[in-house]
């Protein structure tokens, strides 16, 4: 069906509510507008079904939401698992509230046992109430660190991580065989009244939950010395006003500060223009009070909490902001050398990194005895290797994180996590800080012993379908024809993801990985859920300076390769 037919059919459909009639009617005459909300279907990419809220079969609403957990309900029932179960969490935005309660209607009405938390909560918890409540799956209601204008719907199998193959393919194939929405019972308006298969969580989960977060504490003799040390937080308007805090508090930091403009949950995120802790912006608030405070460590998680940025302060007095390869290879720095000078660091522990994050965490691994294993990008995966590793009793994991913010310690829960990356680097910041060190210290002298490691995001935005083809052609471009030099680099080796077979098992993903001299590389991939192509570069060179100029050739040289002017 063309988009005009689908577009008419939501307009004129006696099962469309009023409500969407009256949004699709205002749009009439924007053809463009039409073909963008109704030429395609949302789907699932690394962060699960994503997009504009608004009505459309190409956006988040309602109708798409119910189609999904209509879809999850109809595989979870074809596994024939007995008494099945879904945990539903989700996060400050708009209609993040009421799409919860949607999605719970409609596995009830499938016979589901579902399991809602009673008000906004870190998608990592969702992770870990899978797991506490031997769940079949779990839904979380967010966009993560998209604009206010978008939100989404990720989905958690049994182990607590992000569904992947073939569950994932199963799934979307479920759900693409649902073509009329008539038939999903709860659509015509069904209130949660009255059912008896639902259980609300709230305190009692977050202690468990906690509990687990702080067992996790390497040095806490050293929060101890340095309780006060002054810690500046901000949720930036999201789920992370819950629980982070009180982790900070529990564990014995008596100095927290929350930004008091950004700490109230708020889907309009009115205070930033954009709630990713990766946005410089997203600290202004932040970095204000921590000069008033004399802050130490400045915090900023994203809407679902399971994102953290960092800011430092350095000796001279004033704030750096870390990037999240830096975040992670200080946490991989402190995590194995705290458990190897406690002497509990065992032979067979591993820690997971992503195939577009920075190589010192490799670095720093090999060091210390740790193996590296290098996945997909998407933190679904790390997932994966913690249940293919762990789970199977082979080896222990320790850590995994992306460049992309996201990090994890510990294997209750199984996708990055804010609260918990929030409390270790700031008892990382504390132990340092007992030596007369500041984190910014601890990082120079990392790259006084591994090199000065370097990365950059490149990220072409290509909006609506247009964009979306001229996506595709670049990555065709480069695939087909790809350069033997880049910025006087030969190119030594291209990994190309759709067959490329590495040293373990990994699915097809269209990424090209292309390997430079001197320890430099870059990698291409297109967003899973923003309209973007990503090009991720690397280098490693014997000064900060060198290694910036590296970084800023193979940026221009790359986007002239393109014909990218932007």
């Amino acid at each position: 069906m063309d988009y005009k037919k689908r577009y008419e059919e939501w307009l004129m459909g006696d099962f469309f509510d009023e409500e969407t009639k009256k949004e699709l009617k205002s749009i009439i005459h924007d053809e463009k507008e039409i073909e963008d909300r109704f030429y395609k279907d949302l789907h699932f990419g690394t962060g699960g079904l994503r997009g504009i809220i608004g009505a459309g079969t190409n956006r988040m609403n309602r109708y798409t939401v119910a189609k999904a957990t209509k879809g999850l309900a109809n595989y979870i029932i074809k596994q024939g698992e007995k008494d099945p179960s879904v945990v539903i969490a989700y996060d400050s935005r708009h209609f993040s509230k009421e799409f919860a309660q949607e999605a719970a209607g409609v596995l009830l009405k499938s016979g589901i046992k579902v399991y809602l938390f009673e008000d906004i909560r870190p998608t990592p918890e969702l992770s870990f109430a899978v797991r506490e409540t031997k769940s079949t799956a779990g839904i979380v209601i967010t966009a993560s660190h998209n604009p206010p204008e978008y939100n989404g719907y990720k989905v958690y199998w049994k182990d607590g991580g992000q569904i992947v193959d073939p569950v994932a393919s199963e799934l979307m194939e479920e759900i693409n065989s649902i073509s009329d929405f008539s038939g999903i019972q709860c659509l015509d308006g069904c209130s949660l009244d009255g059912f008896e298969n639902i259980q609300m969580l709230g305190q009692e989960m977050d202690n468990k939950y906690l509990e687990k977060v702080k067992s996790l504490s390497l040095n806490p003799e050293a929060v101890e010395k340095e309780k006060d040390l002054s810690i500046v937080y901000t949720p930036l308007h999201g789920a992370g006003s819950k629980l982070v805090s009180r982790a900070l508090k529990e564990i014995g930091f008596e100095n927290v500060h929350v930004v008091e403009e950004q700490e109230k949950p708020d889907g309009s995120f009115p205070t930033v223009k954009y709630p990713n802790p990766e946005d410089n912006d997203s600290f202004e608030l932040a970095l204000k009070l921590a000069k008033k405070v004399d802050g130490d460590v400045i915090l900023a998680t994203d809407p679902d909490c399971d994102r953290v940025g960092v800011m430092i302060k350095t000796s001279a007095g004033d704030y750096y902001k870390l990037s999240g390869n830096q975040t992670g290879v200080l946490l991989a720095h402190y995590i194995f050398s705290s458990l190897k000078n406690k002497g509990l660091l065992k032979k067979d522990s591993f820690f997971v990194d992503t195939i577009v994050t920075g190589r010192m965490g490799q670095k720093i691994a090999e060091k210390y005895g740790v193996e590296t294993v290098s996945t997909l990008t998407g933190f679904k995966y790390i997932a994966q290797q913690i249940r293919d590793l762990e789970d199977e009793g082979r080896k222990k994991f320790l850590l995994g994180y992306e460049e992309s913010y996201g990090y994890l310690a510990g294997s209750f829960v199984r996708d990055k996590d804010g609260v918990i990356a929030s409390m270790l680097i700031c008892e990382m910041a504390a132990f340092y800080k007992e030596q007369g060190m500041t984190l910014y210290d601890v990082l120079l002298k990392l790259y006084q012993e591994y090199g000065y490691h370097k990365e950059e995001l490149l990220s072409i935005v290509m909006e609506g379908k247009e964009g979306a083809l001229a996506i595709s052609n670049m990555m065709e471009q480069m695939r087909n024809n790809p350069p033997n030099t880049v910025a006087d680099l030969k190119v030594t080796e291209i990994r190309d993801y759709m067959v490329y077979e590495g040293p373990i098992k990994l699915p097809k993903d269209n990424v090209l990985y292309f390997v430079l001299e001197e320890g430099c590389w870059f990698a291409m991939r297109p967003s899973g859920t923003e309209p973007k192509l990503k090009i991720y570069i690397g280098v490693v060179s014997e000064s900060s300076v060198d290694a910036q100029q590296k970084i800023d050739s193979l940026s221009s040289h790359i986007k002239s390769i393109l014909s990218y002017s932007g």
